[in-house]
This record gives C-alpha cells, structure tokens and sequence, in this order.
C-alpha cells in the first residue's frame, strides 16, 4: 500500500474534509456573530449601560493596577450572546425540542 493510498484513507477515516469545511464556515459564522453583536446589538444595549456610551473603555484603577472592567464585561457580554445565537442555529439545524448531551 502506498504513501498516497494510506493518506487517503486517513482522509476518508477521519472526515478531514468535512472538518475542514465546518471550521471555515465556522469562522464565517463567528464573523457574522460578531458584526451582529457589534453593529446591531451593542450600540442599542450601550447607551443603558453608560450616559458617555464608551463603557467598554471603563477602568478601575487600584494604583499602578488598572482592572479594564468595562472590557471585560463587554467580553462577556458578546460571549454570551454569541453562545446563545450558536445555539439557536444548533436547534434549528437539528431540529430537535431539546439540545441534548449524547
């Protein structure tokens, strides 16, 4: 059996090309989420958060420590929403009533 073949069926054995496929529509995806979240969603949850709008700039500063909180909070705000889109798709692709561990 030769290299080639061996490489084939390693491709065919582990669906390499359906992972490849899925990683890069993934990181469209994640793209498209982000804008999402960034463009639409952010500027409407911003203004509630902070009377300037810039809260993701927010500090505290604890002498020569500063804690980038506001950065911090918006990260976790786009994880959360991010996570929740991503399920949302998982649910409607899969079509199932209740997205369960297996």
């Amino acid at each position: 059996m030769g290299i080639i073949q061996e490489f084939k069926q390693f491709l065919d054995e582990y669906k390499v090309m359906g992972l490849a496929i899925a990683f890069i529509i993934g990181a469209a995806l994640t793209t498209l989420v982000q804008s999402l979240v960034n463009d639409i969603i952010m500027p409407v949850v911003s203004p509630a958060l902070s009377a300037t709008g810039d809260w993701k700039a927010s500090v505290f500063q604890i002498g020569p420590i500063t804690l980038k909180w506001g950065s911090f909070l918006g990260a976790i705000i786009n994880f959360v929403i991010i996570a929740f889109v991503i399920f949302m798709i998982a649910k409607l692709i899969l079509r199932e009533p209740k997205v369960a561990k297996k």
